[in-house]
């Protein structure tokens, strides 16, 4: 069984892999003369879409981006490494092979009860382990940049941007953007 400790890092390391990987699923939708991103969390998806449409309607060539705002390494490698974790356990208390006897220990009583309950058990294996992985990933970010520039962070004001506050935000940058591009430029 001396397998077991180099599977483990094996896997450990397909978990670091897969939550560094660049998300490519993005939908960009290009228009023409601005592009404003919305940067949020999961949960905000709904406001997202809502916001997107009455944009459109406003602003019908403006280009609109989403995308999640992923939380810090150290929260997507822990929340990779326990959905790992969550299918090795689940399948260990399935298989019923006493894992502390391939360690010389006395199996604990935990795990004599996950053997006497194992559809319990694995329920609560899953819905725990769903509870911290969520709790990993959520930011609560709503972040609102119009040409790379920030008009908006939830994280900073604490709360979403109303309708109107959100389209006040835009006209005025759009009208100061358009005021820079009627400056005169100087040759030095």
């Amino acid at each position: 069984m001396r397998w077991l400790p180099l599977s483990v890092l094996i896997l450990w390391a397909c978990c670091l892999y897969s939550a560094s990987a660049d998300n490519s699923g993005v939908k960009k939708m290009k228009m023409q003369f601005a592009a404003v991103v919305l940067r949020h969390c999961c949960g905000y998806k709904r406001v997202f879409e809502e916001y997107t449409q009455v944009l459109y309607q406003r602003y019908p060539d403006i280009r609109i981006e989403g995308e999640n705002y992923l939380p810090i390494p150290i929260y997507r490698h822990t929340a990779s490494f326990l959905s790992v974790f969550k299918l090795l356990l689940i399948g260990a208390i399935i298989v019923g092979k006493d894992p502390f006897a391939l360690f010389g220990m006395e199996a604990p009583g935990l795990w004599v009860w996950s053997q006497e309950n194992k559809i319990y058990a694995c329920m609560m294996v899953f819905f725990f382990s769903n509870m911290i992985e969520n709790q990993c990933m959520s930011t609560g970010a709503f972040e609102i940049t119009l040409n790379d520039v920030p008009v908006w962070s939830k994280l900073e004001s604490g709360h979403l941007p109303s309708m109107q506050q959100l389209v006040q935000i835009l006209e005025n940058e759009m009208k100061m953007n358009v005021h820079m591009d009627t400056l005169p430029h100087h040759r030095s």
